[in-house]
């Protein structure tokens, strides 16, 4: 099969679908961005690469950040990281706090806004410098030094994040947030601001296609249990409260974000990265799902 034939096909196909969706505009910083940016980047294990349109355009990850900030705090707590973080889907809003009330102050995984507060607040515990330690990290798996944080990304949420901050000062009461915080909350922001190209996110999450192993150097960052339960995981919970129907109509391990981006694996073979900004009523890309689904459909490759 040609992939970058098919890619490109996928791409002029799902591309005007975006008109349905609607960009981010609680978030002031990313109401301006185009609607009209689209991109599609999948890397394979063995070096081989295809993209097409706004592929060396860098975006704010949003929450796709949570799984480069899962993988910092499992390796600092190990399994110990689930006396503080469930495993479930959540089957509500990713920033809901009467689920959170209901139980406990433990969120039900880390992939929704308060799972990854908790994960702000391990990694500040246990890294001397976390805001550089986890962009050393984008910048390592994707083997790209350019990746920065946007600061006026981070300013904007921080300004409009009162729920997140609902989230935060209840888990504190809940003695599940260890550290001051407003020290946590800033992280938090700060780390969804991360702007990386499709590019860089496919390449940066290849080491989750290769059992923990980032093909290029060889560098083992988790081994194969936490990558296989990572993957179990953005599987269960990665597109919020419409991962059950992600996992339905594409059938692979994705994480999205409100940027637009969704950034998926297939274990042993690749990874590939959407950017669409228009959201669904999910927060999810519209074109961005509907590219993935003709990926897999097309190709007939998905883990199931």
């Amino acid at each position: 099969m040609d992939i970058q034939t098919l890619v490109t096909n996928i791409y002029h196909e799902v591309k005007p679908l975006a008109a349905k969706g609607e960009v981010a505009k609680y978030i002031p910083a990313l109401a301006s961005i185009s609607p009209n940016n689209m991109a599609i980047s999948l890397h394979y294990i063995d070096g081989k690469h295809f993209s097409i349109g706004d592929y060396n355009t860098p975006f704010s990850i949003q929450s796709i950040v949570k799984v480069l900030s899962f993988t910092l705090a499992h390796k600092a707590l190990g399994n110990d990281i689930w006396k503080r973080i469930g495993k479930e889907p959540s089957g509500n809003a990713f920033n809901s706090l009467v689920q959170l009330e209901h139980e406990n102050g433990i969120p039900r995984n880390p992939f929704i806004n308060a799972g990854a507060i908790v994960l702000s607040d391990i990694i500040l515990s246990h890294y001397k410098n976390p805001e550089q330690e986890l962009l050393n990290f984008a910048k390592k798996t994707a083997n790209e030094t350019s990746i920065s944080y946007n600061e006026e990304v981070a300013r904007s949420e921080k300004e409009t994040g009162y729920r997140n901050s609902a989230l935060a000062y209840f888990m504190k009461s809940c003695k599940n947030i260890i550290n001051p915080v407003e020290d946590v909350l800033d992280l938090y922001f700060l780390t969804c601001s991360l702007e990386m190209s499709t590019y860089c996110l496919a390449k940066s999450f290849l080491y989750l296609s290769n059992h923990g192993i980032v093909p290029s150097t060889n560098e083992q960052i988790l081994t194969i249990s936490q990558a296989k339960r990572t993957n179990a995981l953005m599987l269960t919970s990665g597109l919020y409260n419409e991962s059950g129907e992600f996992a339905y109509r594409v059938g692979i391990p994705a994480k999205s974000g409100v940027g637009g981006g969704i950034v998926a694996i297939i274990p042993k073979q690749l990874s590939i990265c959407v950017w669409s900004p228009p959201l669904n009523e999910f927060g999810n890309s519209y074109a961005g799902i509907c590219a993935l689904e003709k990926f897999t459909t097309e190709t007939g490759v998905s883990v199931f």
